[in-house]
């Protein structure tokens, strides 16, 4: 029964087998049927994908082929039209040779009768001289000497003349010394005019940026009010908020402050506090360091710190629209100037011209006068006491007495009075220039008339046909006599007559 067992387990032994075989088989030719099909389908994928690009290719060629054809033929176009503007240039250019010979035959011929018409008139002037010389029983050489003489005589009375106004003009010169060495110091002295105004505007990046300055029921301006001390108007200026208050310092604090507010874009009452705090130390560095660099411009040395201080806090303040600091050095630099001329201390000078003006800077913290005020502040830091007396006395509240405090005031008085300096003489320099323009511009033949060099000098530009060269000589001296007689000046006024001969002709 064993072997039956056997046979039994071969045969499903040889069942499996034969079943295995099949399986391999039929998964092979499945494998292999579906490598077929997608070896087909890349084929026919590569073959449309082919004939896309052939028809693409085509289709490019055709289009390349149409542009170079219309490129072909546009250039064809351009070649003709350059052909036919060179038949057309060409065709001018031999009309204007035509022209141009015809006009050199004209010309040749008028240069002809031109010749005749010369002899001709040389002939009649020879004539007409010849009978000039019969009836005036002179030569034409001897009318010319005559001339000549009458010019000479003329040239020499009027050198006679200019000799007596120079002799006059010189001893009153040597009679005022002091005005002759006052106008040195003014020439040497230029400086710019400065107007200052009493409000300070902060540009906006936008109107926005004035709601957020204000705040949720008005916070932050009073915040900003409260922590600076002056008066912040917001209205309906376009993109602007102006700070007004009678101390320049504390606006200039608030100015900085509201500048870097804007910048920083963190607008609430703490970090407004803060803002404003970083400003005035701020402020306090500028006012050290512009105060220690009006002591260099000037060369004062030896300043103490509180008077340094001072001066730099000059730098906000104004006088009649006159920066008060810009003020104080030029007063420095006249009064050593003034010194020099006259062989007086010009390191006191200097010293006493840049602090004239220190009261000002507390003028509204203490009561009186600042010329006062400013000498008990030097008096406390400064051991000269030339220099303190001359402070006290330039404006009159002491009486004037020492040679320093002569000069410190007319040292104050050419910078105060300089023309343009202050608000208040501006007017009156204005109607100095046109009353002088008017003199020059109402006598005849006077074209164009110019006051210059800040009324120093007056340049007149004059008809020629009406004008010769001796009658611009005598307006000249007209017109300075006129000045001489109508108008006030200080100094003395240049008058320039210039005659200008134009000789215009046209190309054609």
């Amino acid at each position: 029964m064993d072997w039956i067992y056997y046979v039994i387990l071969g045969l499903v032994a040889v069942l499996f087998l034969l079943l295995g075989y099949f399986a391999r088989q039929l998964l092979a030719n499945q494998q292999i049927r579906s490598a077929q099909h997608e070896a087909r389908k890349l084929l026919e994928s590569a073959q449309s994908r082919y004939e896309q690009m052939l028809a693409d290719a085509k289709e490019e060629a055709v289009k390349v082929r149409a542009a170079a054809e219309a490129e072909s033929r546009e250039r064809r176009f351009e070649l003709q039209r350059l052909e036919r503007r060179s038949s057309q240039r060409e065709e001018r250019l031999e009309r204007k040779l035509e022209a141009l010979e015809r006009r050199e035959r004209s010309l040749i011929t008028r240069e002809k009768e031109i010749e005749a018409l010369r002899t001709q008139i040389e002939e009649i002037k020879n004539k007409q001289l010849q009978r000039l010389e019969d009836i005036s029983g002179m030569s034409s050489e001897q009318a010319k000497q005559e001339l000549l003489h009458a010019v000479e005589d003329e040239i020499k009375e009027d050198a006679s003349r200019r000799v007596r106004e120079w002799e006059i003009r010189i001893k009153e010169e040597i009679e005022n010394k002091a005005r002759d060495i006052l106008a040195t110091t003014i020439q040497r002295c230029a400086t710019d005019v400065v107007s200052e105004t009493t409000v300070s505007v902060v540009p906006l990046p936008n109107d926005d940026m004035k709601g957020r300055l204000i705040g949720r029921e008005g916070r932050n301006i009073r915040a900003l009010e409260q922590a600076t001390g002056v008066d912040l108007i917001i209205d309906d200026t376009p993109e602007s908020v102006t700070i007004s208050s009678f101390d320049p310092i504390r606006r200039e604090i608030a100015r900085v402050a509201l500048n870097n507010l804007i910048l920083d874009g963190r607008i609430h009452p703490a970090r407004i506090e803060e803002v404003v705090e970083k400003a005035r130390a701020e402020v306090e560095n500028t006012i050290k360091i512009e105060g220690e660099q009006a002591a260099r411009k000037t060369g004062v040395q030896g300043l103490h710190p509180e008077i340094i201080k001072l001066l730099g806090k000059l730098k906000y303040r104004t006088s009649y629209g006159q920066n008060v600091l810009t003020h104080s050095m030029e007063v420095a630099h006249i009064a050593g100037m003034l010194a020099a001329e006259i062989g007086a201390n010009v390191t006191l000078a200097k010293r006493a011209g840049l602090l004239h003006d220190i009261g000002k800077a507390v003028d509204h913290e203490v009561e009186g006068p600042h010329a006062l005020i400013g000498a008990n502040l030097v008096k406390q830091w400064d051991k000269s006491s030339e220099v303190v007396q001359a402070i006290s006395e330039h404006h009159g509240e002491a009486t004037t007495t020492s040679a320093l405090g002569f000069i410190l005031a007319t040292a104050d008085a050419i910078s105060g009075s300089r023309l343009g300096a202050r608000r208040e003489s501006l007017d009156q320099y204005i109607k100095r220039i046109e009353a002088l323009e008017n003199v020059a511009s109402s006598f005849p033949g006077v074209e164009k008339a110019f006051a210059i060099q800040a009324g120093r000098e007056v340049r007149i530009i004059v008809k020629p046909d009406q004008v010769d060269d001796l009658a611009a000589m005598r307006l000249a001296r007209d017109i300075v006599k006129k000045i001489e007689e109508s108008l006030e000046y200080p100094g003395q006024i240049k008058v320039t007559v210039m005659r200008e001969v134009r000789a215009v002709d046209y190309a054609k």
